[in-house]
């Protein structure tokens, strides 16, 4: 019995501790975390250490010569230690330290600054920042000589923190298709396609985190060095998108317009040379606010630069020629319940498919193709797809748009979608698409695959490499292509862009004029443009120009886009010499035992001529203060190389810095090759020009 109640008085007494224990203990708990709750998140926060992600530096952007179009530049960002410095270094210093502080940021007073780090010392507090506004590394260097600084980390605690900061060199030329990446990853452009190449991998460091919330590093054996981002080369040519970029703006601006784009492509690679966009940002001000080229804002009704497709599906499958004639009455042709109108009142009456296609009559290509293909519609949308029309264009940038095409099967498919479908209605494409399809017809039918990033590389060393990339190998026939060549020059020559055509090289495109729709109703503002290619005789470059809602009177786009379009082509050709006939080299002017005289400032001329007794005058008419040299009878003769203001001069023969001074006294922008003297130039003499106009000089 004594053994029983000895027992229970144990357990007893030993639930009674458990019970007692456990009430001290959600008393602790109770005190730690209510009443004593703030002090130990004071103490957590201000001795939290954390491995933390230390993010390298990012790859730079480059265009096709190695100009950078968007780099990271090291800036610092000014924090200490007040702690570290010895008494006698601190109360020294500090004086000055502040007043060099407050006239290099100008944010505080001198004695804010004081205040600041010395109670900071006093209050033992281990990191603080002094100032959130970056310096760049001649503001680092500055500032490693101030007092306490020049201690440096170890005995002054200053720690200058590295954050690299985006710059692009040629601020908004090109902006969105360089684009962004945001903190969140999110971004566009060529930034955020190629960020994984281009942002490296980040390393690792110990942190450890002060009051305030700010992160201090704690420099150890354990840190892993960050890899920095590659380098991406991109085709873009500065000079070709500076044009294409003012071009644009300008335009937009004289007419109003919401929107626009230029793309610029080289035929037999597929490099993108320019690409602009420009969206309207305020009253006469336009930015590169979104890539209208690829992206899905930019997806619309092509109009009639899509009648280059239904022709070429007519001469793949039937025996139509040029000359065949069509009746396109009085203007206007009834096509089930809708009427189809043709831009010139009354009409062209009856015209051949060669001029119908120049003019762009609706009606002359909608009956053609309903004619042969209204029984088999799939027949045409065959044709379609084998051009390579119905899929998307695989780019290196994210957020290309996506086409659309109606089939047979649609709900939305009726008897008036063939017509409507064939001058580029109830179809949706990209700029960047039309120009690749154009681009096939200058490239004996192969369509190649747009690029913008040629190369990947770590400094000097080529990582990968991208070449031209073939979608579609033939999109028609040998003969198909003779033909659509013929109606596109055409256009140039007889048709509706008749007003680019110039003597000096040739032009072959289409324009278009879309109706948009609003609200399901076709209303009377219009998407413009004009796609091309040229030199139109041995295609090197094609191009198209996009110009959405212009005001006022001219609203087509032979009035509005075609323009845009001459202007670029013409600077491309002024500076391309490759473009162009060679000019014939002037053979040197004397013979005989007179040294090599060509030409150059008759006052240098005639002095040095004179100091080495070598016979010479100037001829009857020579008034001007630049020379040409002639031989005559045994005597140097002065002839005038005409400067005339408009007129492109002769300055072939001439040193390097009196043909510079000429040029560019006269407003063109000079672009060289070659060492010497001036064998040819890109312009020919006695060529009207522009200012602003592009030339290009071969010395040798």
């Amino acid at each position: 019995m004594n053994i029983k109640k000895s027992i229970v008085l144990r357990i007893r007494v030993a639930f009674l501790a458990i019970v007692l224990f456990s009430l001290a203990i959600g008393y602790k708990i109770f005190v730690i975390q209510f009443v004593q709750g703030e002090r130990w998140e004071k103490l957590h926060t201000e001795n939290l250490i954390d491995f933390k992600d230390v993010k390298p530096t990012r790859g730079n952007i480059f265009s096709a010569d190695g100009s950078l179009l968007a780099t990271s530049l090291p800036f610092y960002r000014v924090c200490i230690d007040p702690t570290i410095a010895e008494d006698d270094i601190f109360n020294k210093g500090i004086d000055e330290l502040a007043e060099k502080l407050q006239a290099y940021f100008k944010d505080k007073t001198v004695s804010e600054y004081r205040r600041k780090i010395t109670k900071a010392r006093t209050d033992k507090k281990r990191y603080i920042i002094l100032n959130h506004k970056p310096i760049n590394y001649q503001g680092k260097k500055e500032m490693s000589e101030w007092p306490i600084f020049c201690e440096g980390r170890s005995k002054g605690g200053v720690v200058f923190e590295k954050v690299d900061k985006r710059f692009m060199p040629f601020s908004m030329l090109a902006q969105r298709t360089v684009g962004f990446v945001n903190e969140e990853n999110n971004g566009a452009g060529l930034e955020y396609s190629f960020n994984q190449e281009l942002g490296g991998k980040n390393g690792k460091a110990l942190f450890r985190k002060m009051s305030g919330g700010n992160w201090k590093p704690i420099h150890d054996e354990n840190e892993i060095t960050p890899v920095d981002g590659i380098d991406i080369v991109t085709t873009i040519d500065i000079n070709i998108q500076d044009v294409a970029e003012a071009s644009l703006r300008n335009h937009l601006a004289s007419h109003d317009a919401d929107y626009g784009c230029v793309v610029l492509m080289e035929v037999a690679t597929g490099e993108i040379k320019a690409i602009a966009n420009l969206g309207k940002v305020g009253e006469g001000q336009y930015a590169e606010n979104y890539n209208y080229a690829i992206g899905s804002q930019g997806l619309t009704e092509p109009g009639s630069t899509f009648k280059l497709a239904s022709v070429i599906a007519l001469f793949e499958d039937t025996d139509i020629n040029l000359s065949d004639t069509i009746d396109t009455g009085n203007g206007e042709y009834e096509f089930y319940d809708r009427i189809m109108r043709d831009s010139k009142p009354g009409g062209h009456g009856k015209i051949t498919l060669q001029h119908a296609f120049e003019t762009s009559s609706n009606i002359a290509i909608s009956k053609k193709v309903n004619e042969y293909f209204g029984a088999k519609p799939d027949k045409f949308l065959e044709h379609i797809q084998k051009m390579g029309l119905t899929e998307p264009v695989i780019f290196q940038m994210d957020g290309v748009a996506k086409p659309f095409f109606k089939t047979t099967s649609s709900k939305t498919w009726s008897g008036t979608t063939l017509p409507w479908m064939s001058i580029g209605y109830e179809l949706s494409m990209s700029p960047i698409h039309t120009l690749s399809f154009y681009n096939a017809i200058a490239n004996n039918g192969t369509m190649v695959r747009p690029m913008i990033v040629k190369e990947t590389r770590v400094a000097d060393q080529v990582l990968d490499r991208y070449s031209t990339e073939v979608v579609v190998d033939k999109i028609c026939s040998d003969e198909t292509l003779k033909k659509v060549r013929i109606m596109l020059e055409g256009v140039v020559e007889n048709g509706t862009a008749s007003n680019i055509k110039n003597n000096t090289y040739k032009i072959a495109g289409k324009t278009g004029t879309a109706q948009k729709l609003v609200n399901k109703t076709y209303s009377r503002t219009y998407y413009t443009s004009f796609v091309g290619y040229f030199p139109a005789d041995r295609p090197k470059y094609s191009c198209i120009v996009v110009i959405d809602n212009p005001k006022g009177y001219q609203q087509y786009g032979s009035d509005v886009a075609a323009p845009v379009f001459k202007e670029v082509a013409d600077k491309i050709y002024a500076q391309d010499l490759d473009l162009q006939e060679p000019i014939k080299t002037q053979a040197p002017a004397n013979t005989g035992i007179y040294p090599v005289i060509r030409g150059g400032l008759y006052d240098d001329l005639k002095f040095l001529c004179n100091a080495l007794q070598i016979p010479n005058h100037t001829s009857t008419n020579a008034n001007d203060d630049w020379v040409q040299a002639s031989v005559e009878n045994k005597t140097v003769v002065w002839y005038d190389r005409k400067i005339v203001a408009g007129i492109v001069p002769d300055v072939r023969g001439l040193r390097l810095k009196d043909a510079l001074y000429i040029l560019e006294n006269i407003g063109l922008h000079v672009s060289i090759q070659g060492s010497g003297r001036v064998a040819s130039q890109s312009i020919a003499p006695g060529t009207r020009y522009n200012k602003g106009n592009y030339i290009t000089i071969v010395l040798n």
